[in-house]
């Protein structure tokens, strides 16, 4: 079922094991719909603003765009596996700022992320980068709930 309605489907990615459902389901809705993906992952580098430029910051920037690597390498054998286009980009700066902004400059036309589902101080205190994209996005945004693991079953 070949559709234009979502044509460029943006997957925001974090590496986590709680964005292996995101992953799943945006390249299950684009084989649906046949779409084109494009799996962003943020070095959020506003969290070493106030870190001096030295060889540690350095080796810490190295390991999260590495980890960026791996995340979105993970979305493209997903889509591989499900003969899903997938282009792998990797951004520095800050996570919810530059989702907007990739998705407003290369047309897409749905962005599929996650989130924890965090609530009450933890939200408030830290913010939540899905809740500033959909606040801001300028193109529909789907939110995939992480389910938390419970530990009363281990």
């Amino acid at each position: 079922m070949k559709s234009n309605l979502y044509k460029n489907i943006l997957i925001a990615t974090d590496g986590s094991n709680y964005s292996a459902k995101t992953v799943e389901h945006g390249i299950e809705i684009a084989k649906m719909l046949g779409s084109r993906v494009f799996t962003v992952y943020v070095v959020d580098t506003g969290a070493f603003a106030s870190i001096p430029m030295d060889m540690a910051w350095e080796n810490i920037y190295e390991m999260l765009r590495s980890e960026g690597k791996k995340a979105t390498d993970f979305v493209k054998e997903k889509g591989q596996k499900e003969d899903v286009e997938v282009e792998c980009i990797i951004i520095d700066g800050h996570p919810a700022e530059e989702i907007v902004n990739f998705s407003e400059n290369n047309s897409i036309d749905l962005i599929i992320m996650g989130t924890l589902g965090k609530s009450g101080l933890d939200r408030f205190l830290l913010g939540s980068i899905a809740e500033k994209v959909l606040r801001n996005a300028k193109v529909p945004v789907m939110i995939i709930r992480s389910e938390k693991q419970d530990k009363s079953t281990s």
